[in-house]
């Protein structure tokens, strides 16, 4: 599997390459935004990782380039802590956020679910809330307008919690059920995540995401799909 890294710090791409050689991944870099895209457009990797702070073009200019023609897999690692850059990243198309400095466990498992890809047998329901259709088989969302059927585009992380949720209807899913299922068992402390991903979720499938009908929050305990808007 290939990987982009994009990156202007040095050290930073010469640890990252060393330790995803290791792990068996083929490493292409890219020190500027342009030099990214450019690299994206060429050698078409697997998986993008890029700091956010990177000259010609910052990390944003490129997270919204490859979304106009690409859906492959984005792990921004950057280290702006703020809440307002990884929303922002995340709005722009990003799959997931990692802070520097960074345990090499923890990126090395945030890679793996974002490659990962379940087969999803050919007879899976589409399930229906609201004017949303989510087909488990085609791992796709649909929205119903006066216009016809429009495509809702989600990220792998988003698609990930989305198809936990959909598969226990009416059901509490934990926090830390879910974490597990998405992340590893080693992340089941991680709730800022889940609340970031289920606020992009909401923006996107409920009709009102400050009042949620469909996704909504069990105080202290985790999340619950109600498909009858309950």
């Amino acid at each position: 599997m290939r990987i982009l890294i994009a990156d202007d710090d040095l050290q930073i791409l010469r640890a990252l390459r060393i330790l995803l050689t290791a792990r068996g991944y083929e490493v292409s870099i890219a020190r500027t935004g342009a030099e990214a895209l450019s690299e994206a457009v060429e050698h078409h990797p697997d998986l993008v990782m890029l700091d956010l702070g990177m000259p010609e073009l910052n990390g944003i200019d490129v997270i919204e380039g490859l979304r106009g023609w690409s859906q492959v897999p984005i792990l921004v690692v950057s280290g702006r802590t703020d809440s307002i850059d990884k929303v922002g990243a995340l709005d722009a198309g990003a799959d997931d956020y990692v802070t520097k400095p960074f345990a090499a466990d923890e990126l090395l498992a945030r890679i793996r679910a974002l490659t990962r890809r379940q087969p999803a047998a050919s007879d899976e329901p589409v399930v229906r809330f609201g004017d949303i259709a989510v087909d488990l088989a085609a791992h796709q969302v649909t929205r119903s307008t006066p216009a016809g059927t429009e495509t809702v585009r989600l990220t792998p992380t988003e698609w990930a919690i989305l198809d936990v949720l959909v598969r226990n209807p009416r059901r509490l899913v934990t926090r830390q059920s879910l974490l597990t299922e998405v992340w590893g068992p080693q992340y089941t402390n991680d709730t800022g995540y889940l609340r970031l991903y289920l606020a992009q979720l909401r923006k996107k499938l409920e009709p009102e995401p400050s009042h949620p009908r469909y996704l909504l929050t069990e105080a202290g305990m985790g999340y619950r799909f109600s498909p009858d808007g309950d």
